[in-house]
């Protein structure tokens, strides 16, 4: 082992057995996370000092089931642990960590990595859930018969990792290596057999799961009311994005056009002043503005996580959603999309498989968010008489049609691609249903905090600079003045030729520039190219109704209300893909299809409309 100072740990283990809690009891706050070089999982690193003075460098690894890799994250775990990961140096000391009341499962990983050869400590998370539950752990016999040091952990009690942390010490100037085990980590019978062999000497189990877990999975796992159980949990979600972030949303949004104007009125005019005001504020405020509706979900996504529930409703939804090329997993960050795109797709960090991730990424984008809301309400309100069909109003029945639409074409999509894709294999969900247990506040604190990170320093710094590239198209050449004198509006105004067969006239298309920033600034923009004053998107909409209702066709609206069901206008969810995947490809894909099927869905629908008289 390394004589130096700082010694390098690499904790790892199963998903759901403590690891990370363990990482955050040790680290705390100071924790950095990044991505491993060329990938998109996270590295998380932290630092901790011990009582004896000595620091430790200790690394969270990607949850894994087996040395075998079947996953990207498995397959970083694994070289990390052997010191092959390019520009990751091999770890001193390996932690693996298992949970108590699930040693079964989770022993088998434990001697995959003692075959490794390294210097290991087992630690045994759960200790307390494990006492309560009646089961004994013999941790002297472990040691014995695994020939590495086994201490006993709990990651949610303030001392629960002092045990390691002594042994830790003890190791750091010795480095004892347990004999090699190849035979036994490349048979899998032989693995298994020495599992059940340590199992029988080392663990006394009253029964394999907790009264209280048998009890809920018997409702929470019923192919009928599970289901229903699992409506009620993300509906109370879709509904907290929506109820709680919203007045903050509200506030940031105002303090962001209270600060806009102050710089407005207090620095003289001219460039600096707009790209202050309108470029760089606002981009600020485009940014900010997000983060609570992040916070919210990502609160209720680790609460999920933690208590175990996650991984249940992966379970129930894993049929139907592979029927369509994703997986159970994929459920929540779908679902989140319809809040707003960004934090939907932040979500699937959460998926393991990256080929199911990568899909759901994808088609995000078309769930239905809600910038898109002042959009409809503006064309269905100018378009769509408000009469009654049946029980049913129809101008309602039209805003659920462009909803389930953008849910079918996601769900086609994602079937497509299942079919082109190269890799032609079967990736089943494994899953593990750890013990429901309360979640943590201080890992909730710390998930949310590295969310925040996550976002403003990655995301942000993307959607801020191309936030202030729309200022310079929309301020120059003309300083400002006539938006269809700008670069933007003469963009705009050569669109037309593209556009007019789909029934875009030359105010649309310059409208739809400056909404790249955003989908509802459609509304504002529109307001401002037909000259009109208003205070706010609503009062634009109830200005530009009137006008839009006698000046275009009916085919044109429905064209126009088609193409925001595909079409991505907004650039913060194209610069979210590019941090999530770390691809300009994948964003030109993403992008590419979504305006192709946007142009094609429009173009049909303005010709049938046409044919059909409505032009």
């Amino acid at each position: 082992m390394s004589a130096v100072d700082t010694l390098r740990i690499a904790l790892v283990g199963n998903p759901n057995c403590g690891k990370t809690a363990l990482f955050n009891l040790l680290t705390g706050s100071r924790q950095k996370v990044a991505n491993y070089a060329g990938v998109t999982v996270e590295r998380k690193e932290g630092r901790f000092h011990a009582p004896s003075g000595r620091t430790y460098a200790l690394l969270d690894l990607p949850g894994a089931y087996s040395l075998q890799a079947a996953s990207l994250d498995e397959a970083i775990t694994r070289d990390l642990c052997r010191g092959f990961y390019p520009g990751e140096p091999a770890p001193d000391v390996i932690v693996c960590v298992v949970d108590a009341t699930n040693l079964r499962l989770h022993l088998r990983f434990a001697l995959e990595v003692r075959a490794l050869g390294k210097p290991m400590v087992l630690a045994v998370n759960m200790m307390d859930a494990a006492k309560r539950r009646g089961i004994e752990v013999d941790l002297a016999a472990l040691e014995r018969e695994l020939d590495v040091p086994v201490v006993p952990t709990v990651a949610v009690q303030r001392h629960g990792a002092q045990a390691l942390v002594a042994r830790l010490d003890q190791m750091a100037g010795t480095g004892h290596v347990p004999a090699p085990m190849e035979h036994v980590a490349h048979d899998p019978e032989a693995l298994h057999a020495e599992t059940r062999r340590l199992l029988s000497l080392a663990v006394t189990m009253p029964r394999r799961t907790a009264e209280i877990d048998d009890a809920l999975d018997r409702w929470l796992l019923h192919p009928i009311f599970g289901l229903v159980a699992l409506g009620v949990v993300m509906f109370l979600i879709f509904q907290a994005v929506y109820a709680w972030a919203t007045p903050v949303m509200d506030l940031i949004d105002a303090s962001t056009a209270w600060l806009a104007e102050w710089a407005r009125t207090t620095l003289p005019a001219g460039p600096l002043n707009s790209l202050l005001a309108d470029g760089i504020i606002s981009g600020v405020g485009g940014v900010i503005v997000f983060l609570p509706q992040i916070l919210v979900l990502f609160l209720f996504i680790l609460a999920l996580e933690e208590s175990g529930y996650l991984p249940r409703a992966a379970f129930l939804l894993d049929r139907m959603m592979a029927s369509a090329g994703l997986s159970g997993r994929s459920f929540i960050p779908l679902l989140s999309s319809f809040a707003c795109a960004i934090p939907g797709i932040m979500a699937t960090r959460s998926i393991q498989d990256p080929r199911d991730r990568l899909a759901t990424i994808i088609v995000a984008p078309l769930m239905t968010c809600s910038a898109r809301l002042p959009v409809y309400a503006l064309l269905i309100g100018a378009f769509i008489p408000q009469r009654a069909v049946g029980w049913f109003n129809l101008q309602g029945l039209v805003l659920f049609a462009l909803y389930a639409v953008g849910i079918l074409s996601a769900l086609a999509v994602a079937w497509v691609m299942k079919k082109w894709r190269r890799d032609k294999s079967e990736h089943p969900l494994m899953l593990e249903l750890p013990s429901y247990r309360m979640p943590h506040p201080r890992d909730l604190a710390l998930g949310l905090w590295e969310r925040t990170m996550i976002f403003l320093k990655r995301v942000g710094g993307i959607i801020l600079a191309l936030t202030v590239l729309l200022w310079v198209l929309l301020y120059f050449p003309n300083g400002g003045g006539d938006v269809t004198q700008s670069f933007a509006g003469r963009i705009g105004e050569g669109m037309t030729t593209l556009f007019s067969p789909i029934g875009f006239n030359w105010q649309i298309c310059i409208a739809l520039i400056p909404g790249l920033a955003a989908r509802e600034v459609a509304v504002s923009s529109l307001a401002t190219v037909y000259a009109l004053s208003a205070a706010d998107d609503a009062a634009a909409a109830q200005a530009l109704s009137p006008i839009i209702a006698h000046g275009w066709t009916m085919a044109t609206g429905l064209s126009l209300l088609v193409w925001y069901i595909y079409a991505p206008q907004c650039l913060s969810t194209l610069a979210t893909i590019k941090r999530e995947t770390g691809s300009w490809k994948q964003v030109g894909i993403s992008a590419g299809y979504l305006f192709g099927l946007a142009y094609l869905a429009s173009l049909v629908t303005y010709q049938v409309a046409v044919a059909l008289g409505a032009g």
